[in-house]
């Protein structure tokens, strides 16, 4: 009996790439013999021609599948919802883009066949914005660094996994995930396979800085305590050395009380310094705030408009 390998691309105003996704996919299958596939689609409320397009296809190809969502739920939320529903012996992420190489999903299957729940590609280098690829690369170290689980460098998500670690996440009941920290955490035995990214041939990037700052702000206060930790220790710091030069002033006024004026600026400068670090570590307790309250709420990943092609 053929294995089922599901590939999973989640898409947002993406008319202009889809065709060629589902193409590239289903020329490397005609190369792999042994394997059957299905192909899902889920399209996050997409403003353009982008789910017209995809029903095209699937009018035409029963292996490829559509979701298509009721509204926007967020990158996050609707991609996860997608590897959810995905039912093959082994699911590959696979971006609408075109950033994705789709020449390793072979070589994904060849590492999973020798025993490997998870393959995984890592992004060593990329045609993008020189600046964002620095951004990214720093955010990883640092992440990797204060962490309190094992971090996956230059991880986007684009990798092969078993069904039993699928399993194991149908059983989380994460309402907010964060997938690039649970492979990490909750992945079995992987393989890691390098790649360089290349650059988008079509269409305008999705991501902005909210939603990179979301899934930058999702990892911390997934997986570290660190920042509330330093928001503690700050405060310990500051006391002690406020407690110091206030005693440092009123020793000095007591010595040169005439001739020792305290003046304006120093309480101005002093007043903003704590205000401002105040602030910072009261936005920072508020992430931990807000994701706990996304985890009560219990809502669910997306609510699906329609589906095709699903049994």
């Amino acid at each position: 009996m053929m294995k089922l390998i599901s590939i999973v691309t989640p898409c947002y105003n993406e008319e202009e790439n889809v065709e060629e996704v589902y193409q590239q996919v289903k020329e490397v299958f005609a190369g792999l013999p042994g394997y059957v596939y299905e192909h899902i689609f889920i399209d996050n409320a997409s403003k353009d021609k982008t789910v017209a397009v995809l029903k095209e296809i699937a009018r035409k190809d029963k292996n490829v599948k559509i979701i298509a969502n009721a509204k926007n739920f967020g990158h996050i939320r609707s991609g996860y919802y997608a590897l959810l529903q995905a039912e093959g012996d082994a699911i590959i992420t696979l971006v609408a883009d075109l950033q994705d190489p789709t020449s390793m999903i072979g070589d994904f299957i060849k590492k999973w066949e020798e025993g490997y729940k998870i393959v995984i590609g890592i992004k060593k280098k990329s045609r993008e914005n020189s600046v964002m690829f620095l951004i990214r690369k720093l955010y990883y170290n640092l992440i990797d660094r204060i962490a309190e689980t094992e971090h996956i460098k230059s991880f986007t998500g684009f990798g092969l996994y078993d069904k039993s670690f699928m399993d194991i996440l149908r059983k989380l009941d994460e309402p907010y995930p964060y997938f690039r920290g649970l492979v990490a955490e909750l992945g079995q035995e992987r393989f890691e396979i390098e790649y360089e990214q290349p650059e988008r041939k079509r269409g305008k990037t999705n991501n902005n800085f909210y939603t990179l700052y979301d899934m930058a702000m999702l990892g911390f206060v997934n997986h570290s305590k660190v920042p509330l930790r330093l928001a503690s220790f700050t405060g310990f710091i500051c006391a002690f050395l406020s407690l110091v030069v206030a005693i440092g002033y009123l020793i000095y006024k007591l010595i040169f009380w005439s001739e020792f004026q305290l003046g304006i600026a120093p309480l101005v400068v002093g007043f903003f310094f704590f205000m401002s670090v105040q602030l910072f570590f009261i936005g920072m307790v508020g992430e931990y705030i807000g994701t706990i309250y996304t985890q009560v709420k219990k809502r669910p990943l997306v609510i699906e408009k329609e589906r095709i092609n699903f049994e």
